[in-house]
């Protein structure tokens, strides 16, 4: 991580806040387990980034300063989700923490989300600070404000623990759509694939609220319906029904790029309309890391890329 010293006037927080974010991402979704409750944790963040900038004490370093804020955020989602106690208490324990070579902190980066979140909080937030995100030792130490010796202490745990993992077999495969909810996704998708967009604005409710991650919110039947239009001047996008972390999602494909997708839409209904949309297009690096398979009832080959879990 790079630092930028310089006192506050010297700081664009707007510019900070959007450089960082894909990487505060990444970060509060390995620490909470999903890249869907990691969005609004970064949210929250970013809130409280942007609200305590002006009265903050001079900050001399603002990227560790955003990933502290980010930190306290995610442990306070999970105090409040009552997963575990949010703080495994730090050893003072001299250790020397690992020295990994470059395959190994790529498979360490690689590690599903699911499979960081067996490790204790306190190892989970140390590992993909420096394993991950690639902060130093120091910098790590004040991020989650524990001492070196604790923090080459949960280093070394949380490393092993990861090798252990590894040689698991894979966790049983997500249980599928169900009848209801692959009915209504598959006609969203199939209307919105032929830009049927009259069809599309057919099914949503009245209230409809709709969030663009990253870019606006909109609510409303008549100004949500401006967002299809701006679907239908685009040419970089192919849906398919499927799941996203074990929920129904619509999975955004690139058509020149049909391994993977290159963001996700997840659909609230209410009884048969939709009842709100929350967009990923403008924030590409939530796919990163999600687990996402397409449903097995799309039968377009083109539109069938391979499921993966992360």
């Amino acid at each position: 991580m790079t630092s930028s010293p310089g006192p506050r006037a010297a700081i664009d927080i707007e510019a900070l806040v959007a450089a960082m974010r894909p990487r505060l991402h990444r970060y509060c979704a390995r620490m909470v387990g999903s890249v869907i409750d990691g969005e609004d944790v970064l949210q929250d963040a970013l809130i409280k980034a942007v609200a305590g900038f002006a009265s903050a004490v001079p900050i001399d370093h603002p990227e560790a300063w955003l990933f502290r804020i980010a930190h306290n955020t995610a442990l306070d989602f999970l105090r409040r989700r009552n997963r575990q106690q949010a703080m495994q208490s730090a050893e003072e324990v001299e250790m020397i923490a690992d020295q990994l070579d470059d395959v190994e902190r790529r498979q360490i980066a690689a590690s599903s989300l699911r499979t960081f979140m067996r490790l204790p909080v306190a190892q989970r937030s140390c590992v993909i600070l420096m394993d991950v995100l690639g902060c130093s030792l120091q910098e790590v130490c004040g991020i989650v404000d524990f001492s070196l010796p604790a923090v080459k202490a949960a280093l070394h745990r949380g490393r092993t623990q990861l090798r252990e993992f590894a040689g698991e077999p894979d966790d049983a495969p997500q249980p599928g759509l169900s009848a209801a909810d692959r009915v209504r996704l598959h006609a969203y998708v199939d209307s919105f694939n032929a830009r049927d967009f009259d069809a599309i604005r057919a099914m949503i409710a009245d209230d409809i609220r709709l969030e663009l991650v990253n870019r606006k919110r909109m609510n409303g039947k008549a100004e949500v319906s401006r967002y299809f239009g701006n679907y239908s001047a685009a040419s970089d996008w192919r849906l398919v029904a499927g799941q996203v972390e074990g929920r129904p999602a619509i999975l955004v494909f690139d058509p020149s790029q049909p391994d993977a997708p290159k963001s996700f839409i997840l659909i609230e209904w209410a009884v048969d309309r939709v009842a709100a949309i929350r967009d990923f297009r403008y924030a590409p690096y939530a796919v990163e890391g999600a687990e996402w398979t397409v449903d097995a009832a799309t039968n377009s080959v083109s539109s069938r890329p391979p499921s993966r879990d992360s």
